[in-house]
């Protein structure tokens, strides 16, 4: 028996499952729709930078998803392993890039609609049990989220095992699953470069402004849950 008729490869099925975001019909991911204006967000993000990001890198991100799963579930039904194999980079890639962007779509909110007003309740009671204080957090997610090498994404994350709050950076679109995502801070170029150039540190500390707590409290309460 070959070393790749021994491993177990997750069914197309559950691999859909595992992406954590609602397939639609047929099982094919969509592109979620924002729940604010592409300026919503100016000056913070530009709304040039959010259409292109919105409709090109994470559309982007859910074709090459649903061509891949399409292709995984032709290499399962004939039982093509070293297919399944090699589709396991698309998948993790596109799949993580989806998951990822749907998450910090609902991570921002415009300050109109109370984007930027600081945490309140049990979420600011475990930042503040979990780092000392707000600015404190502020100050180490910041510094995380800028210094991710190359491209990536600083996350603010609840442990299970623990129940405490941690900051983690993850390298390209890698899916975060060592904790349940709570807010997360896109630092790949196309989320800021057009405005900012290579001046990352000021596009992070301008995202604070509208950042939508009660979204990160919601994921907080049911992180919880679970």
């Amino acid at each position: 028996m070959s070393a790749a008729s021994r491993l177990i490869l997750p069914s197309t099925k559950s691999l859909i499952k595992s992406f954590g975001t609602q397939a639609g019909a047929g099982n094919k991911f969509v592109l979620p729709k924002l729940n604010y204006a592409y300026s919503a967000l100016e000056p913070a993000i530009s709304g040039q930078i959010m259409e292109v990001h919105h409709t090109k890198h994470h559309q982007g991100y859910v074709n090459n998803l649903n061509n891949a799963i399409a292709a995984y579930a032709d290499a399962e039904a004939s039982n093509d392993i070293q297919k399944m194999i090699s589709l396991q980079g698309a998948l993790k890639f596109n799949g993580g890039g989806h998951i990822n962007h749907s998450i910090f779509w609902t991570n921002l909110a415009p300050v109109k609609e109370g984007g930027g007003a600081p945490p309140t309740g049990e979420l600011a009671k475990a930042i503040d049990t979990c780092f000392g204080s707000f600015d404190t957090f502020k100050t180490q997610m910041s510094q995380a989220s800028v210094g991710v090498q190359g491209s990536g994404w600083g996350w603010l994350g609840y442990n299970k095992t623990n129940g405490r709050l941690e900051i983690i950076t993850k390298a390209n679109q890698d899916p975060l699953v060592e904790l349940v995502p709570l807010l997360g801070f896109d630092v790949w170029e196309h989320a800021y470069y057009y405005v900012y150039g290579p001046a990352r540190a000021e596009y992070i500390k301008n995202i604070w402004s509208i950042i939508n707590w009660q979204n990160v409290a919601e994921r907080y309460a049911a992180a919880k849950a679970q």
